[in-house]
């Protein structure tokens, strides 16, 4: 037998994309052309009574679809339903005697007439995929691609699954919804460069070492989506096709209290407590209690004994001056006995199939509302809810619909709040959901991981399940921080604090009567969480900008190292770091007791955020933790970085922000940042009212360049400066005709630009005041007589 490993590596992938496939590509008559001819915008022929047509729905994303005779196509709602048409003027198809070919610049596909295949190449001219159209033809898709690729998505893990697995998929996986924060897609892709999403309401995938399978798709029609490109070009085209998030308001980047077991005394005395101690808060989130839970409307409206001063609009009002927005958890259910559940009954909105039951907390029965059904979803926003929303609960935690066999009943339960909502009122929507289903996140849909439980082990379980299910999709994800079942100690507290300041939805909850502030677990824990939290606010600009490119790009806040290191097999299954934005990795301490982590670092050049340290990469390290003081997180800066900073408030938008200051640690590639603002609260951003600025910097040998681009949109922030650390450089001169001030401080008082010198912890160190607002390039010299 020949040995694959002495063959060149084109050579091996194509063997192996055609040892992968099945039988069925050579076993049906050549298909039978209906589009001849150089030129045209599709491939279109028939395979037996099925119509095949293959054309670009993007930049590297071909659509191929099979569509049976007499059937008709629907999109599920994985799909955008408002997606602009591609401009395929870039593209070329190209019909032939033997089949065809479609090129762009990422990709080259070739329809093989004779032996019912669709074969990809990269822009390198290296095959990727081998799609067997007959298996299409049949109803079920079949893939060839190399043994040796590292495949991800499809399928989280809910609570209580194990989750050794990681982020790697292989063997057997069902693409579905899921229960208690699972989270699901029909998308599959490799770390090779390509992926595939397939347009069904669930599906099973049979992942072999060279080839897989999806079968069980929810439509006559078959329609995949075949995708090439590096990760961030991967996640940007599954977001043009499956729907792009729109951004979270502001404020849901802070810090967020939830809590079961609550009155409108104690709520306020708990904010009180934060803002007395500095330590930040932007929203509360509470549960069962807001509710009149059992009364009429009861589910939509504020509980006047717990909360006398929600109703009428006063707690609103005093929690605004304190900068704390209010949310609501929300059921899928409604009491039977009621003005709204005899409605829902009278009205057909009921889950088909459903018998009322007593429901756990009021003991009274309920029963589902079926949010697939239009008119059930049209009902949602009454003037009940509406009536809350104007008093206070801004934000909705859906709970509980996630028990049923639909894949879209959470989905379209948060689906009918925000089309209320933005029907209603120009505020950004903001939901929390405990489970996923790609499509969702149109719907200003978050995740979080369910009712875990609390301890060390429950928390380490957390990093599989943020990472997977963002790497199919849901680029917003949180979780119970300190756990909801149990009561966590200090240590585990303070470092699941830890953990949760570098996750993109940044929260605490526990089980009923369970307190989840900072002081209630003593003095150590509490300085250490204190000091995470604040350093997530001191990032918030950084945060922000990234949460809008997830918004705009379809890569969020947090990146599995996979997405950035993608040929790199120490980093395919690397679930205990990640990137936080494109320039921080952090590995959270997850274990008790813990005096030293190893971590892995991939390529690049890393500096210690704390101490300045510097480690090569591409090696694993020996990290020294703190067991006493819980207060250290292992966090590294990547070599090229940009990072913008602010002064910590107590809640995001507690002042205006005049001085950002940015550091600057620059490399011998050219790196950039793309800074971004806008007001925070409204959709007007989709409209142009939003403040962007591309920051640059490169080294080249002792010269050190720092440029700020013209800004773009028409929002004004309050933004006068930056104020720009460079690491790494005591420059001697800088052009651009700037003052040089005796030290830094003397230059931030200043009202004009200026530059200075001085050290800090990273080393050498000059500073710049730059004015925001207008294009900027500075140049740094390390010797006078350059």
């Amino acid at each position: 037998m020949t040995n694959r490993r002495t063959l060149p590596r084109a050579l091996t992938l194509a063997l192996g994309l055609l040892v992968a496939l099945p039988a069925t590509a050579a076993a049906v008559a050549p298909p039978a052309p209906t589009t001849q001819g150089a030129d045209a915008s599709a491939l279109d022929f028939r395979l037996g009574a099925t119509q095949v047509s293959i054309r670009f729905a993007g930049p590297g994303v071909l659509h191929v679809q099979a569509l049976p005779a007499g059937a008709t196509d629907r999109p599920t709602l994985v799909m955008d339903p408002h997606a602009a048409p591609f401009d395929a003027r870039a593209t070329q198809v190209r019909s032939d005697h033997d089949g065809g070919t479609l090129d762009d610049a990422r990709l080259t596909a070739r329809w093989n007439r004779q032996a019912n295949t669709l074969t990809l190449q990269g822009a390198q001219h290296h095959p990727l995929l081998t799609l067997d159209l007959a298996a299409l033809a049949q109803g079920h898709v079949a893939l060839g691609h190399a043994a040796a690729d590292a495949l991800y998505g499809i399928a989280g893990y809910d609570k209580d699954a194990d989750a050794a697995s990681g982020l790697l998929r292989t063997g057997h996986w069902v693409a579905k919804a899921g229960k208690q924060g699972h989270a699901g897609a029909p998308f599959v892709w490799s770390t090779a460069g390509w992926g595939m999403l397939v347009d069904t309401d669930g599906a099973d995938f049979a992942l072999h070492s060279a080839r897989l399978e999806v079968t069980r798709l929810s439509k006559p029609a078959v329609d995949v989506y075949l995708l090439v490109g590096t990760p961030p070009q991967l996640f940007a085209e599954l977001a043009q096709l499956s729907g792009h998030a729109p951004l979270f308001p502001k404020w849901a980047s802070g810090f967020i209290n939830s809590q079961w077991g609550i009155d409108e005394k104690e709520f306020r005395q708990i904010v009180a407590t934060y803002r007395e101690k500095h330590i930040p808060l932007d929203a509360f989130t509470f549960d069962f209690d807001w509710k009149d839970w059992g009364k009429d409307w009861g589910e939509f409206s504020w509980n006047p004994v717990k909360f006398p001063d929600g109703p009428s609009g006063k707690l609103k009002a005093d929690m605004d001056a304190l900068g704390v927005r209010m949310t609501g958890i929300m059921k899928p259910r409604v009491h039977v006995d009621t003005i709204e559940g005899r409605y829902a009954t009278a009205h057909d909105l009921w889950l088909p199939g459903e018998k009322a039951s007593p429901d756990y907390f009021s003991h009274l029965m309920v029963k589902d509302i079926d949010f697939d059904h239009p008119a059930a979803r049209a009902w949602w926003w009454n003037p009940q809810l509406q009536h809350s929303f104007e008093t206070g609960i801004v934000g909705w935690w859906n709970d509980e619909a996630d028990t049923t066999q639909s894949n879209t009943q959470f989905l379209n339960m948060q689906r009918a709040t925000y089309d209320g909502q933005r029907a209603h009122s120009p505020l950004r929507v903001w939901s929390l959901n405990r489970d996923f289903w790609l499509g969702a996140q149109r719907y200003a849909y978050g995740l979080w991981s369910g009712d875990i439980k609390t301890g060390f082990a429950s928390m380490a379980a957390q990093r599989p399940r943020m990472l997977s299910a963002i790497a199919l999709g849901e680029m917003q994800w949180g979780m119970d921080g300190g756990g909801f079942e149990g009561h966590p100690s200090d240590e585990n507290y303070a470092r699941w604090i830890e953990f949760g300041a570098f996750t993109p939805v940044f929260r605490v909850h526990g089980t009923q009567n369970e307190k989840r502030q900072p002081w209630v677990y003593g003095p150590v824990a509490e300085a250490a969480a204190t000091k995470a939290i604040r350093l997530r606010y001191a990032l918030m600009p950084y945060i922000y900008s990234y949460q809008h490119r997830a918004s705009t790009q379809g890569v969020g806040l947090v990146q599995p190292l996979a997405f950035v290191w993608p040929h790199d097999t120490q980093a395919r299954n690397d679930v205990q770091s990640w990137l936080f934005g494109d320039w921080l990795l952090v590995s959270p301490v997850v274990a008790q007791g813990q005096t030293s982590k190893r971590i892995y670092l991939p390529a690049g050049d890393w500096i210690d955020w704390w101490s300045g340290k510097h480690y090569a990469g591409g090696q694993s390290v020996d990290y020294a933790v703190d067991a006493k003081t819980w207060a250290d997180i292992p966090l590294f800066v990547l070599a090229g970085a940009i990072i913008p900073t602010q002064p910590v408030m107590d809640w995001t938008s507690e002042h205006p922000v005049a001085t950002v200051d940015v550091d600057v640690f620059p490399a011998a590639t050219a790196t950039h940042f793309a800074y971004y603002d806008d007001d925070g609260e409204t959709y007007g951003y989709q409209h142009g009212e939003y403040f962007a600025q591309r920051l640059t910097t490169h080294k080249a040998g002792d010269t050190v360049s720092f440029s700020v681009a013209a800004p773009e949109g028409s929002y004004q922030p309050a933004l006068r400066h930056y104020l720009v650390r460079v690491h790494g450089i005591a420059a001697q001169t800088v052009d651009g005709a700037l003052k040089r001030y005796a030290t830094p401080a003397a230059l931030a008082a200043a009202d004009g630009e200026g530059w200075s010198t001085a050290s800090d912890r990273y080393g050498a160190l000059t500073v710049l005041k730059l004015d925001a607002g207008a294009a900027r390039a500075v140049t740094l010299h390390a010797n006078a007589t350059h």
